[in-house]
C-alpha cells in the first residue's frame, strides 16, 4: 500500500479505537450536564434543577447546568422554570465520567393534564414520547460534511431508503444549510395516520430559534483541484473549484417574545464532468467545465402570544444558476444546456394550547417557482446509442409554479385515549411553455449503421407548446393511540386522500401499529405495524398528456428515414401524429406494509435495532403504447401512431431486513452503523416508460432500478484532545441492475428498447460503491458569557404535541470542545470525500450494438479535500 494511503488510513480508523482511551476520565464519579428546553428546543434561562436532595443549579444562558462528584447509579432530577409544568426525570443508572441529559418542560396546564410518570416499559411503548425518536444535536450535525449535496446525501444514508423529510413541520422546499439548523429528529413511527409517505422514517429538521441574546455565525471553506484525485475516467486532473460562504445572525427583538434570524449562504463552483464516447473516426475521452452559482437568504421571525402560544413567520430565496448541463458519458459538448432557477417561499405557523386537553397546530405555506431551461445548440440531435450523442439538446422551456398549502393537526385525549386528527389541502397552477426535439432526432443502432446512414427512426415534436392547469390534492386523518397496558400500546387510524385530474375518489388507508416491551427492565421492545399508503399522480405526468394531446402538440415519427433528410429516404413510412395519454381508468397506486422489528438495549449504552418490513405495491404506474403494430394486423387505431397511455397496472414487492447499532458516550464519542439487505422487484420505471413488448409484459417484471441487495452505512464522531474532534462516515453497496437491449426496433414499434430472447428487464449488474469521507476539526473559545435576565412570559414555543417528552440524547457532544461557556467561538476544519479515491463505477452500457458493452463508462468524483473556518458568538 502507498505511503500516503496507509497514513489515511491509520486517520480513518482512529475512531474505532480512542473511544476506549477516552473512558478512563473521572474513574469513580460521575458529571452531569442537564440542558432545559422548552417545547421547540429553545434553552430556557433561570431554571432550577434538582439532583437528589442536596444539589441545586441555575441554567445558564444556554439553558445548561453542570453537576460533578456525583455517585454513579440512579438519581432523580426535579426541574422548574415560571410558566412551565414541573418536570422530574429518574436516571436509572448513571455512569462514571461525563453525561449529559436533555429536559424539555411541557406548558403549564397542558401538560399537567396529560402527563403520566412511567417506568421503564411505559416510556418504551409510549408512541408520543422518546423511544420513537433518535436525535442528531446541532453539535453532531457539525461534523457532516458542509456540500449541501454531500449533507444532503449524508442525511439520506443515516436515515436509510425512502426517508421522508420535514423542515420546521412543512414538506418541500429545500433542506436548510446545515449551520441554521438545531437538531434532526428521526421518527419511528411510520404506520400514524398522518404520514402520507410510505417510508419508516420520518426525518423532522429543526431550525434554531431566537435566544435570549444576540448570536451569530460566519463559515467558509474552500476546494479545488490542488489536493483532488484525478477522476477514474479523466485523461488528467481536471481544474475544479468550490468556494462557499454561510452567514447568520439572530436574537431576540423583544426577549422573551419576539426573536429574529437572518441567514444567507452560497456557492460559486465549478466542477468537471468526463466524456466517453465513441465516434467514427476513433474514441474520445474529455472533460467539461460545468459552473454553478447558488444563492439562499431567508428571515424568520417568532412571536410568543402567550406563554402557551407562538405565531411563526419565514421567507426564503433560493436562486441557483448551472451551465453545461447534459454534457458528459456519451453526450458531447454541443448537447449543453443550462438551468436558471429561483423559487420563493412563505410559512405560516401557529402552535399552542387550546384550553387544558387540547393542542392546535396550523400551517400555511405558499410556494411560487420559476424555471428557464436554454439550449447552447439547437442543431438536429443524433443518438448512437451508447456510442456518442451530438446535436442540440433541442430545449427552450419556461416553467412558472405557485403553490399553497394549508394544514391543522388536533391533539386531545378521552380517558386513556390519546387522539390526533386534521387535515392537508394543497393546491398548485402551473403554467409551461417547452419546446423540445423541435428540430427531430435521429436515432441510429450502432456506429456501422451510422456510417451507414441507416437509422431506425426519427422523430420531431410540433404544435403549441404552451399549457396551464391547476391541481387539488385533499387529505384527512384520525389517530388513536391507547395504552392496552402499562407494556402494551396500540395505535390505529385511517387516513382518505383525494386528487383532482383523477377519478379515483375511494382512496382510505388504514393504519394500525403495536409496541410491546415484555420484559420488566424495558431493555426490550417490539415493534410490529401494517397499513395502506397512496400515492399522487404527479404533476409532471398530467401535463405531458396535456402538452402532447395530438391538439397542441404532437410527434412526427418516421422509420427508416433518409440520411440527412428524413423524408426523402426511398423506405421512409411516415407515421401519423404519436400522442401522449392517460388511462380512464387510471387510480392512485398505492401500497401495502407490513413490518415487525426488535430493540435491545445493551450494556455500555449500546441500542441494537433489527426491522424486517415488506411492501407490496398496487396499482403502480406503467407506460404502454396501445396503439403499437399487431404482427401481420397493423395498428389498432390506423389514423394515430404511438399512444403512449399512463396506466395503473403494474405491481411491486419489497423484502428488507435492517440492522442498526447506535453506541455513544456523552461528550466524548458517537457512533452508529446500519445495514440493509433487501431485494426490490418492480414493473415498470414510470408512467410514461415503454415495455419493451407492449402484449406481454410478463418479461417486465425484474429488479428495480434502486435495487441493491446490500447497503452498509457507519457513522462515528469522536472527542480527542484539547478541542480537536474527528468525525468519519463510511458507505458501501452493492452493485445496481441495469438493462440489456439489442439496439434495435425488432418489433417495429418506432423504440430502440426490445431485448435479446429470454432476457428480462434491469437483468444485468454494474458494480458496488465504496466511499469513506473524514472530517477533522479544531476549535477555541474566548470570551464569557454574559448571563441575560430571564422572561417573564417564557421563551418562544414553536410546535409541541400534547404528551411528548423528550429523552436523553444518547451520544450527544459538546457545543464546541475547548469552546464550553464561551461567548466567541472559531473552528478551523479539514474534510475529504471518498477518502481512499475508490472508483465506484457508473453508467454501464446495456446496449450490444455498442462498443462499451457491458462496460462502465463513468465514474463518481475521486477524493476531494475542503478546508474551512467557522466563527460563532
Amino acid at each position: 500500500m502507498p505511503k500516503r494511503k496507509l497514513i489515511l488510513s491509520a486517520l480513518a480508523l482512529t475512531v474505532m479505537f480512542i473511544p476506549s482511551r477516552a473512558q478512563t476520565q473521572r474513574e469513580g464519579e460521575a458529571g452531569l450536564r442537564v440542558t432545559v428546553v422548552d417545547p421547540s428546543g429553545a434553552a430556557i434561562s433561570k431554571a432550577q434543577v434538582r439532583v437528589g436532595r442536596d444539589q441545586v443549579r441555575e441554567t445558564g444562558a444556554r439553558g445548561e447546568a453542570s453537576f460533578s462528584r456525583l455517585t454513579p447509579g440512579a438519581h432523580q432530577i426535579v426541574v422548574t422554570a415560571p410558566g412551565f409544568a414541573t418536570r422530574e426525570v429518574n436516571l436509572p443508572a448513571l455512569k462514571a465520567g461525563d453525561n449529559q441529559v436533555q429536559v424539555a418542560l411541557e406548558i403549564a396546564g397542558v401538560q399537567e393534564e396529560l402527563w403520566v410518570k412511567q417506568d421503564a416499559r411505559e416510556a418504551q411503548t409510549d408512541p408520543r414520547g422518546a423511544a420513537f425518536t433518535r436525535v442528531l444535536t446541532a453539535e453532531q450535525i457539525e461534523l457532516l460534511p458542509d456540500d449541501p449535496e454531500e449533507f444532503d446525501l449524508a442525511l439520506q444514508a443515516l436515515a436509510g431508503p425512502g426517508a421522508t423529510f420535514r423542515v420546521n413541520g412543512f414538506r418541500g422546499g429545500k433542506l436548510p444549510p446545515k449551520s441554521q439548523i438545531r437538531e434532526i429528529r428521526f421518527r419511528l413511527n411510520p404506520y400514524a395516520a398522518e404520514n402520507h409517505e410510505s417510508s419508516l422514517i420520518g426525518v423532522d429538521i429543526l431550525t434554531k430559534p431566537g435566544l435570549d441574546r444576540w448570536h451569530g455565525a460566519l463559515n467558509a471553506g474552500f476546494r479545488d483541484e490542488s489536493l483532488n484525485a484525478r477522476n477514474a475516467f479523466a485523461p488528467y486532473r481536471a481544474p475544479e473549484q468550490t468556494r462557499r460562504f454561510a452567514f447568520d445572525f439572530g436574537g431576540p427583538l423583544r426577549p422573551g417574545r419576539t426573536s429574529l434570524f437572518l441567514a444567507a449562504d452560497g456557492v460559486n463552483a465549478y466542477d468537471t464532468k468526463t466524456i466517453v464516447a465513441a465516434l467514427p473516426d476513433g474514441q474520445v475521452n474529455d472533460v467539461v467545465r460545468r459552473p454553478s452559482r447558488t444563492l439562499n437568504v431567508s428571515a424568520r421571525l417568532e412571536h410568543a402570544l402567550t406563554a402557551g402560544h407562538t405565531l411563526r413567520g419565514e421567507y426564503q430565496r433560493n436562486a441557483n444558476r448551472r451551465d453545461n448541463l447534459g454534457v458528459g458519458d456519451f453526450d458531447l459538448p454541443e448537447r449543453a444546456y443550462s438551468t436558471d432557477a429561483a423559487e420563493n417561499l412563505v410559512r405560516l405557523a401557529d402552535s399552542g394550547a387550546l384550553g387544558k386537553k387540547l393542542f392546535n397546530e396550523t400551517r400555511f405555506q405558499m410556494f411560487w417557482q420559476q424555471t428557464d431551461i436554454r439550449s447552447l445548440s439547437e442543431a438536429r440531435t443524433i443518438l448512437v446509442l451508447n456510442a456518442f450523442n451530438a446535436g442540440g439538446a433541442q430545449l427552450d422551456s419556461r416553467r412558472r409554479l405557485r403553490e399553497l398549502e394549508l394544514a391543522d393537526n388536533l391533539d386531545f385525549t378521552a380517558g386513556r385515549h390519546t387522539m390526533r386528527a386534521g387535515i392537508l389541502f394543497e393546491a398548485a397552477h402551473y403554467q409551461t411553455i417547452e419546446r423540445r426535439n423541435y428540430q427531430g432526432t435521429y436515432v441510429f443502432p450502432s456506429l456501422e449503421e451510422f456510417n451507414a446512414g441507416r437509422a431506425t427512426t426519427f422523430t420531431r415534436r410540433e404544435g403549441v407548446p404552451a399549457v396551464e392547469f391547476t391541481q387539488y390534492q385533499f387529505g384527512w386523518y384520525w389517530q388513536d393511540d391507547v395504552r392496552l397496558r402499562k407494556n402494551l400500546s396500540l395505535s390505529f387510524g385511517l387516513r382518505h386522500e383525494l386528487q383532482t385530474n383523477l377519478g379515483d375518489r375511494n382512496n382510505f388507508a388504514p393504519r394500525l401499529g403495536v409496541v410491546w416491551s415484555p420484559f420488566k427492565n424495558g431493555k426490550t421492545t417490539v415493534r410490529a405495524g401494517g397499513g395502506i399508503f397512496y400515492d399522487w399522480f404527479s404533476a409532471g405526468s398530467y401535463e405531458q398528456t396535456l402538452l402532447v394531446n395530438g391538439l397542441r402538440q404532437r410527434d412526427t415519427v418516421v422509420q427508416n428515414p433518409g440520411y440527412p433528410d428524413p423524408f426523402a429516404g426511398g423506405a421512409s413510412v411516415v407515421l401519423p401524429p404519436s400522442v401522449y395519454r392517460a388511462d380512464p381508468r387510471l387510480r392512485l397506486p398505492y401500497i401495502q406494509q407490513v413490518s415487525v422489528g426488535v430493540e435491545r438495549q445493551l450494556p455500555q449504552g449500546i441500542m441494537l435495532r433489527s426491522l424486517y418490513t415488506f411492501q407490496r405495491g398496487v396499482h403502480q404506474f406503467r407506460g404502454r403504447n396501445v396503439n403499437a403494430p399487431h404482427p401481420g394486423s397493423g395498428r389498432p387505431e390506423p389514423g394515430l401512431g404511438n399512444v403512449t397511455q399512463a396506466e395503473s397496472s403494474a405491481i411491486s414487492s419489497n423484502h428488507a431486513v435492517n440492522v442498526g447499532l447506535n453506541w455513544g458516550r456523552p461528550g466524548r464519542f458517537m457512533f452508529g452503523l446500519n445495514y440493509l439487505l433487501s431485494k426490490a422487484t418492480h414493473e415498470a420505471d414510470g408512467p410514461f416508460a415503454l415495455p419493451a413488448d407492449n402484449f406481454d409484459l410478463r418479461g417486465e417484471r425484474g429488479p428495480a432500478l434502486t435495487d441493491a441487495r446490500h447497503r452498509f452505512f457507519m457513522h462515528a464522531n469522536l472527542t480527542l484532545y484539547r478541542g480537536l474532534r474527528l468525525g468519519t462516515v463510511v458507505q458501501a453497496g452493492s452493485a445496481s441492475p441495469y438493462n440489456i437491449t439489442t439496439g434495435f426496433d425488432d418489433n417495429g414499434d418506432t423504440v430502440n428498447n426490445d431485448r435479446p430472447a429470454g432476457v428480462r428487464r434491469n437483468s444485468a449488474r454494474g458494480a458496488g460503491r465504496a466511499d469513506v469521507g473524514l472530517r477533522l476539526g479544531w476549535g477555541f473559545g474566548f470570551g464569557a458569557v454574559k448571563e441575560q435576565p430571564a422572561a417573564a412570559a417564557g421563551p418562544q414555543i414553536r410546535i409541541i404535541r400534547a404528551g411528548d417528552s423528550a429523552g436523553d440524547i444518547l451520544g450527544s457532544m459538546p457545543s464546541l470542545p475547548g469552546a464550553e461557556n464561551k461567548r466567541y467561538r472559531t473552528e478551523f476544519y479539514v474534510q475529504a470525500y471518498n477518502l481512499f479515491n475508490h472508483a465506484n463505477l457508473t453508467n454501464f452500457s446495456g446496449v450490444q450494438t455498442s462498443p462499451f458493452f457491458g462496460q462502465a463508462t463513468a465514474a463518481l468524483p475521486g477524493r476531494r479535500i475542503e478546508t474551512g473556518v467557522r466563527f460563532s458568538f
